[in-house]
C-alpha cells in the first residue's frame, strides 16, 4: 500500500472512531451509565485498527517526528480508553465523566497532531 494513503486510511479510521466517541460521551452526559457493548467495540476496533495501521507505517519508515508525537499522544488515549473499558464498563459502573472528557481531549489533540504531520509533511 502507498504510504501516504495507509496513513490517510489511518486518520479516517481514527475520524469515524471519533464519531462513535463523540456519540458515547453524549449519552454519558445524558445520564446513561454507560454506552451499549456494541458501541464501545467498534470504537475501540477502528480505534485500533487505525492506531495499527500508523504504527505500521511508522515502524516501515513512512512517519514524520510530528507524525510519531501524534501517536504517541494516540497510545496515550488509548490507555485512557483501555482504564474506561476494563475498570468500569466491563465492572458495569459508571463511567467518570473526569475520566471520559481526559480520554476525549488526549484523542482529539492526538488526532489533530497526526493529522497536521500528514498533511502537511516538512519540506
Amino acid at each position: 500500500m502507498e504510504p501516504l494513503l495507509m496513513l490517510r486510511t489511518a486518520i479516517v479510521l481514527l475520524a469515524i472512531a471519533a464519531l462513535g466517541g463523540l456519540l458515547m460521551a453524549g449519552m454519558r452526559f445524558s445520564g446513561r451509565a454507560h454506552p451499549p457493548p456494541l458501541i464501545t467495540m467498534v470504537h475501540g476496533l477502528l480505534a485500533g485498527a487505525g492506531l495499527t495501521l500508523l504504527l505500521y507505517a511508522g515502524f516501515t519508515g513512512h512517519l514524520s517526528g510530528g507524525g510519531w508525537l501524534g501517536v504517541a499522544i494516540l497510545v496515550v488515549a488509548a490507555a485512557g480508553g483501555l482504564v474506561l473499558n476494563l475498570g468500569y464498563h466491563w465492572k458495569n459502573q459508571a463511567l467518570p465523566v473526569w475520566l471520559v472528557l481526559v480520554h476525549a481531549a488526549v484523542a482529539v489533540v492526538g488526532f489533530l497532531v497526526l493529522a497536521l504531520a500528514v498533511w502537511n509533511p516538512p519540506a
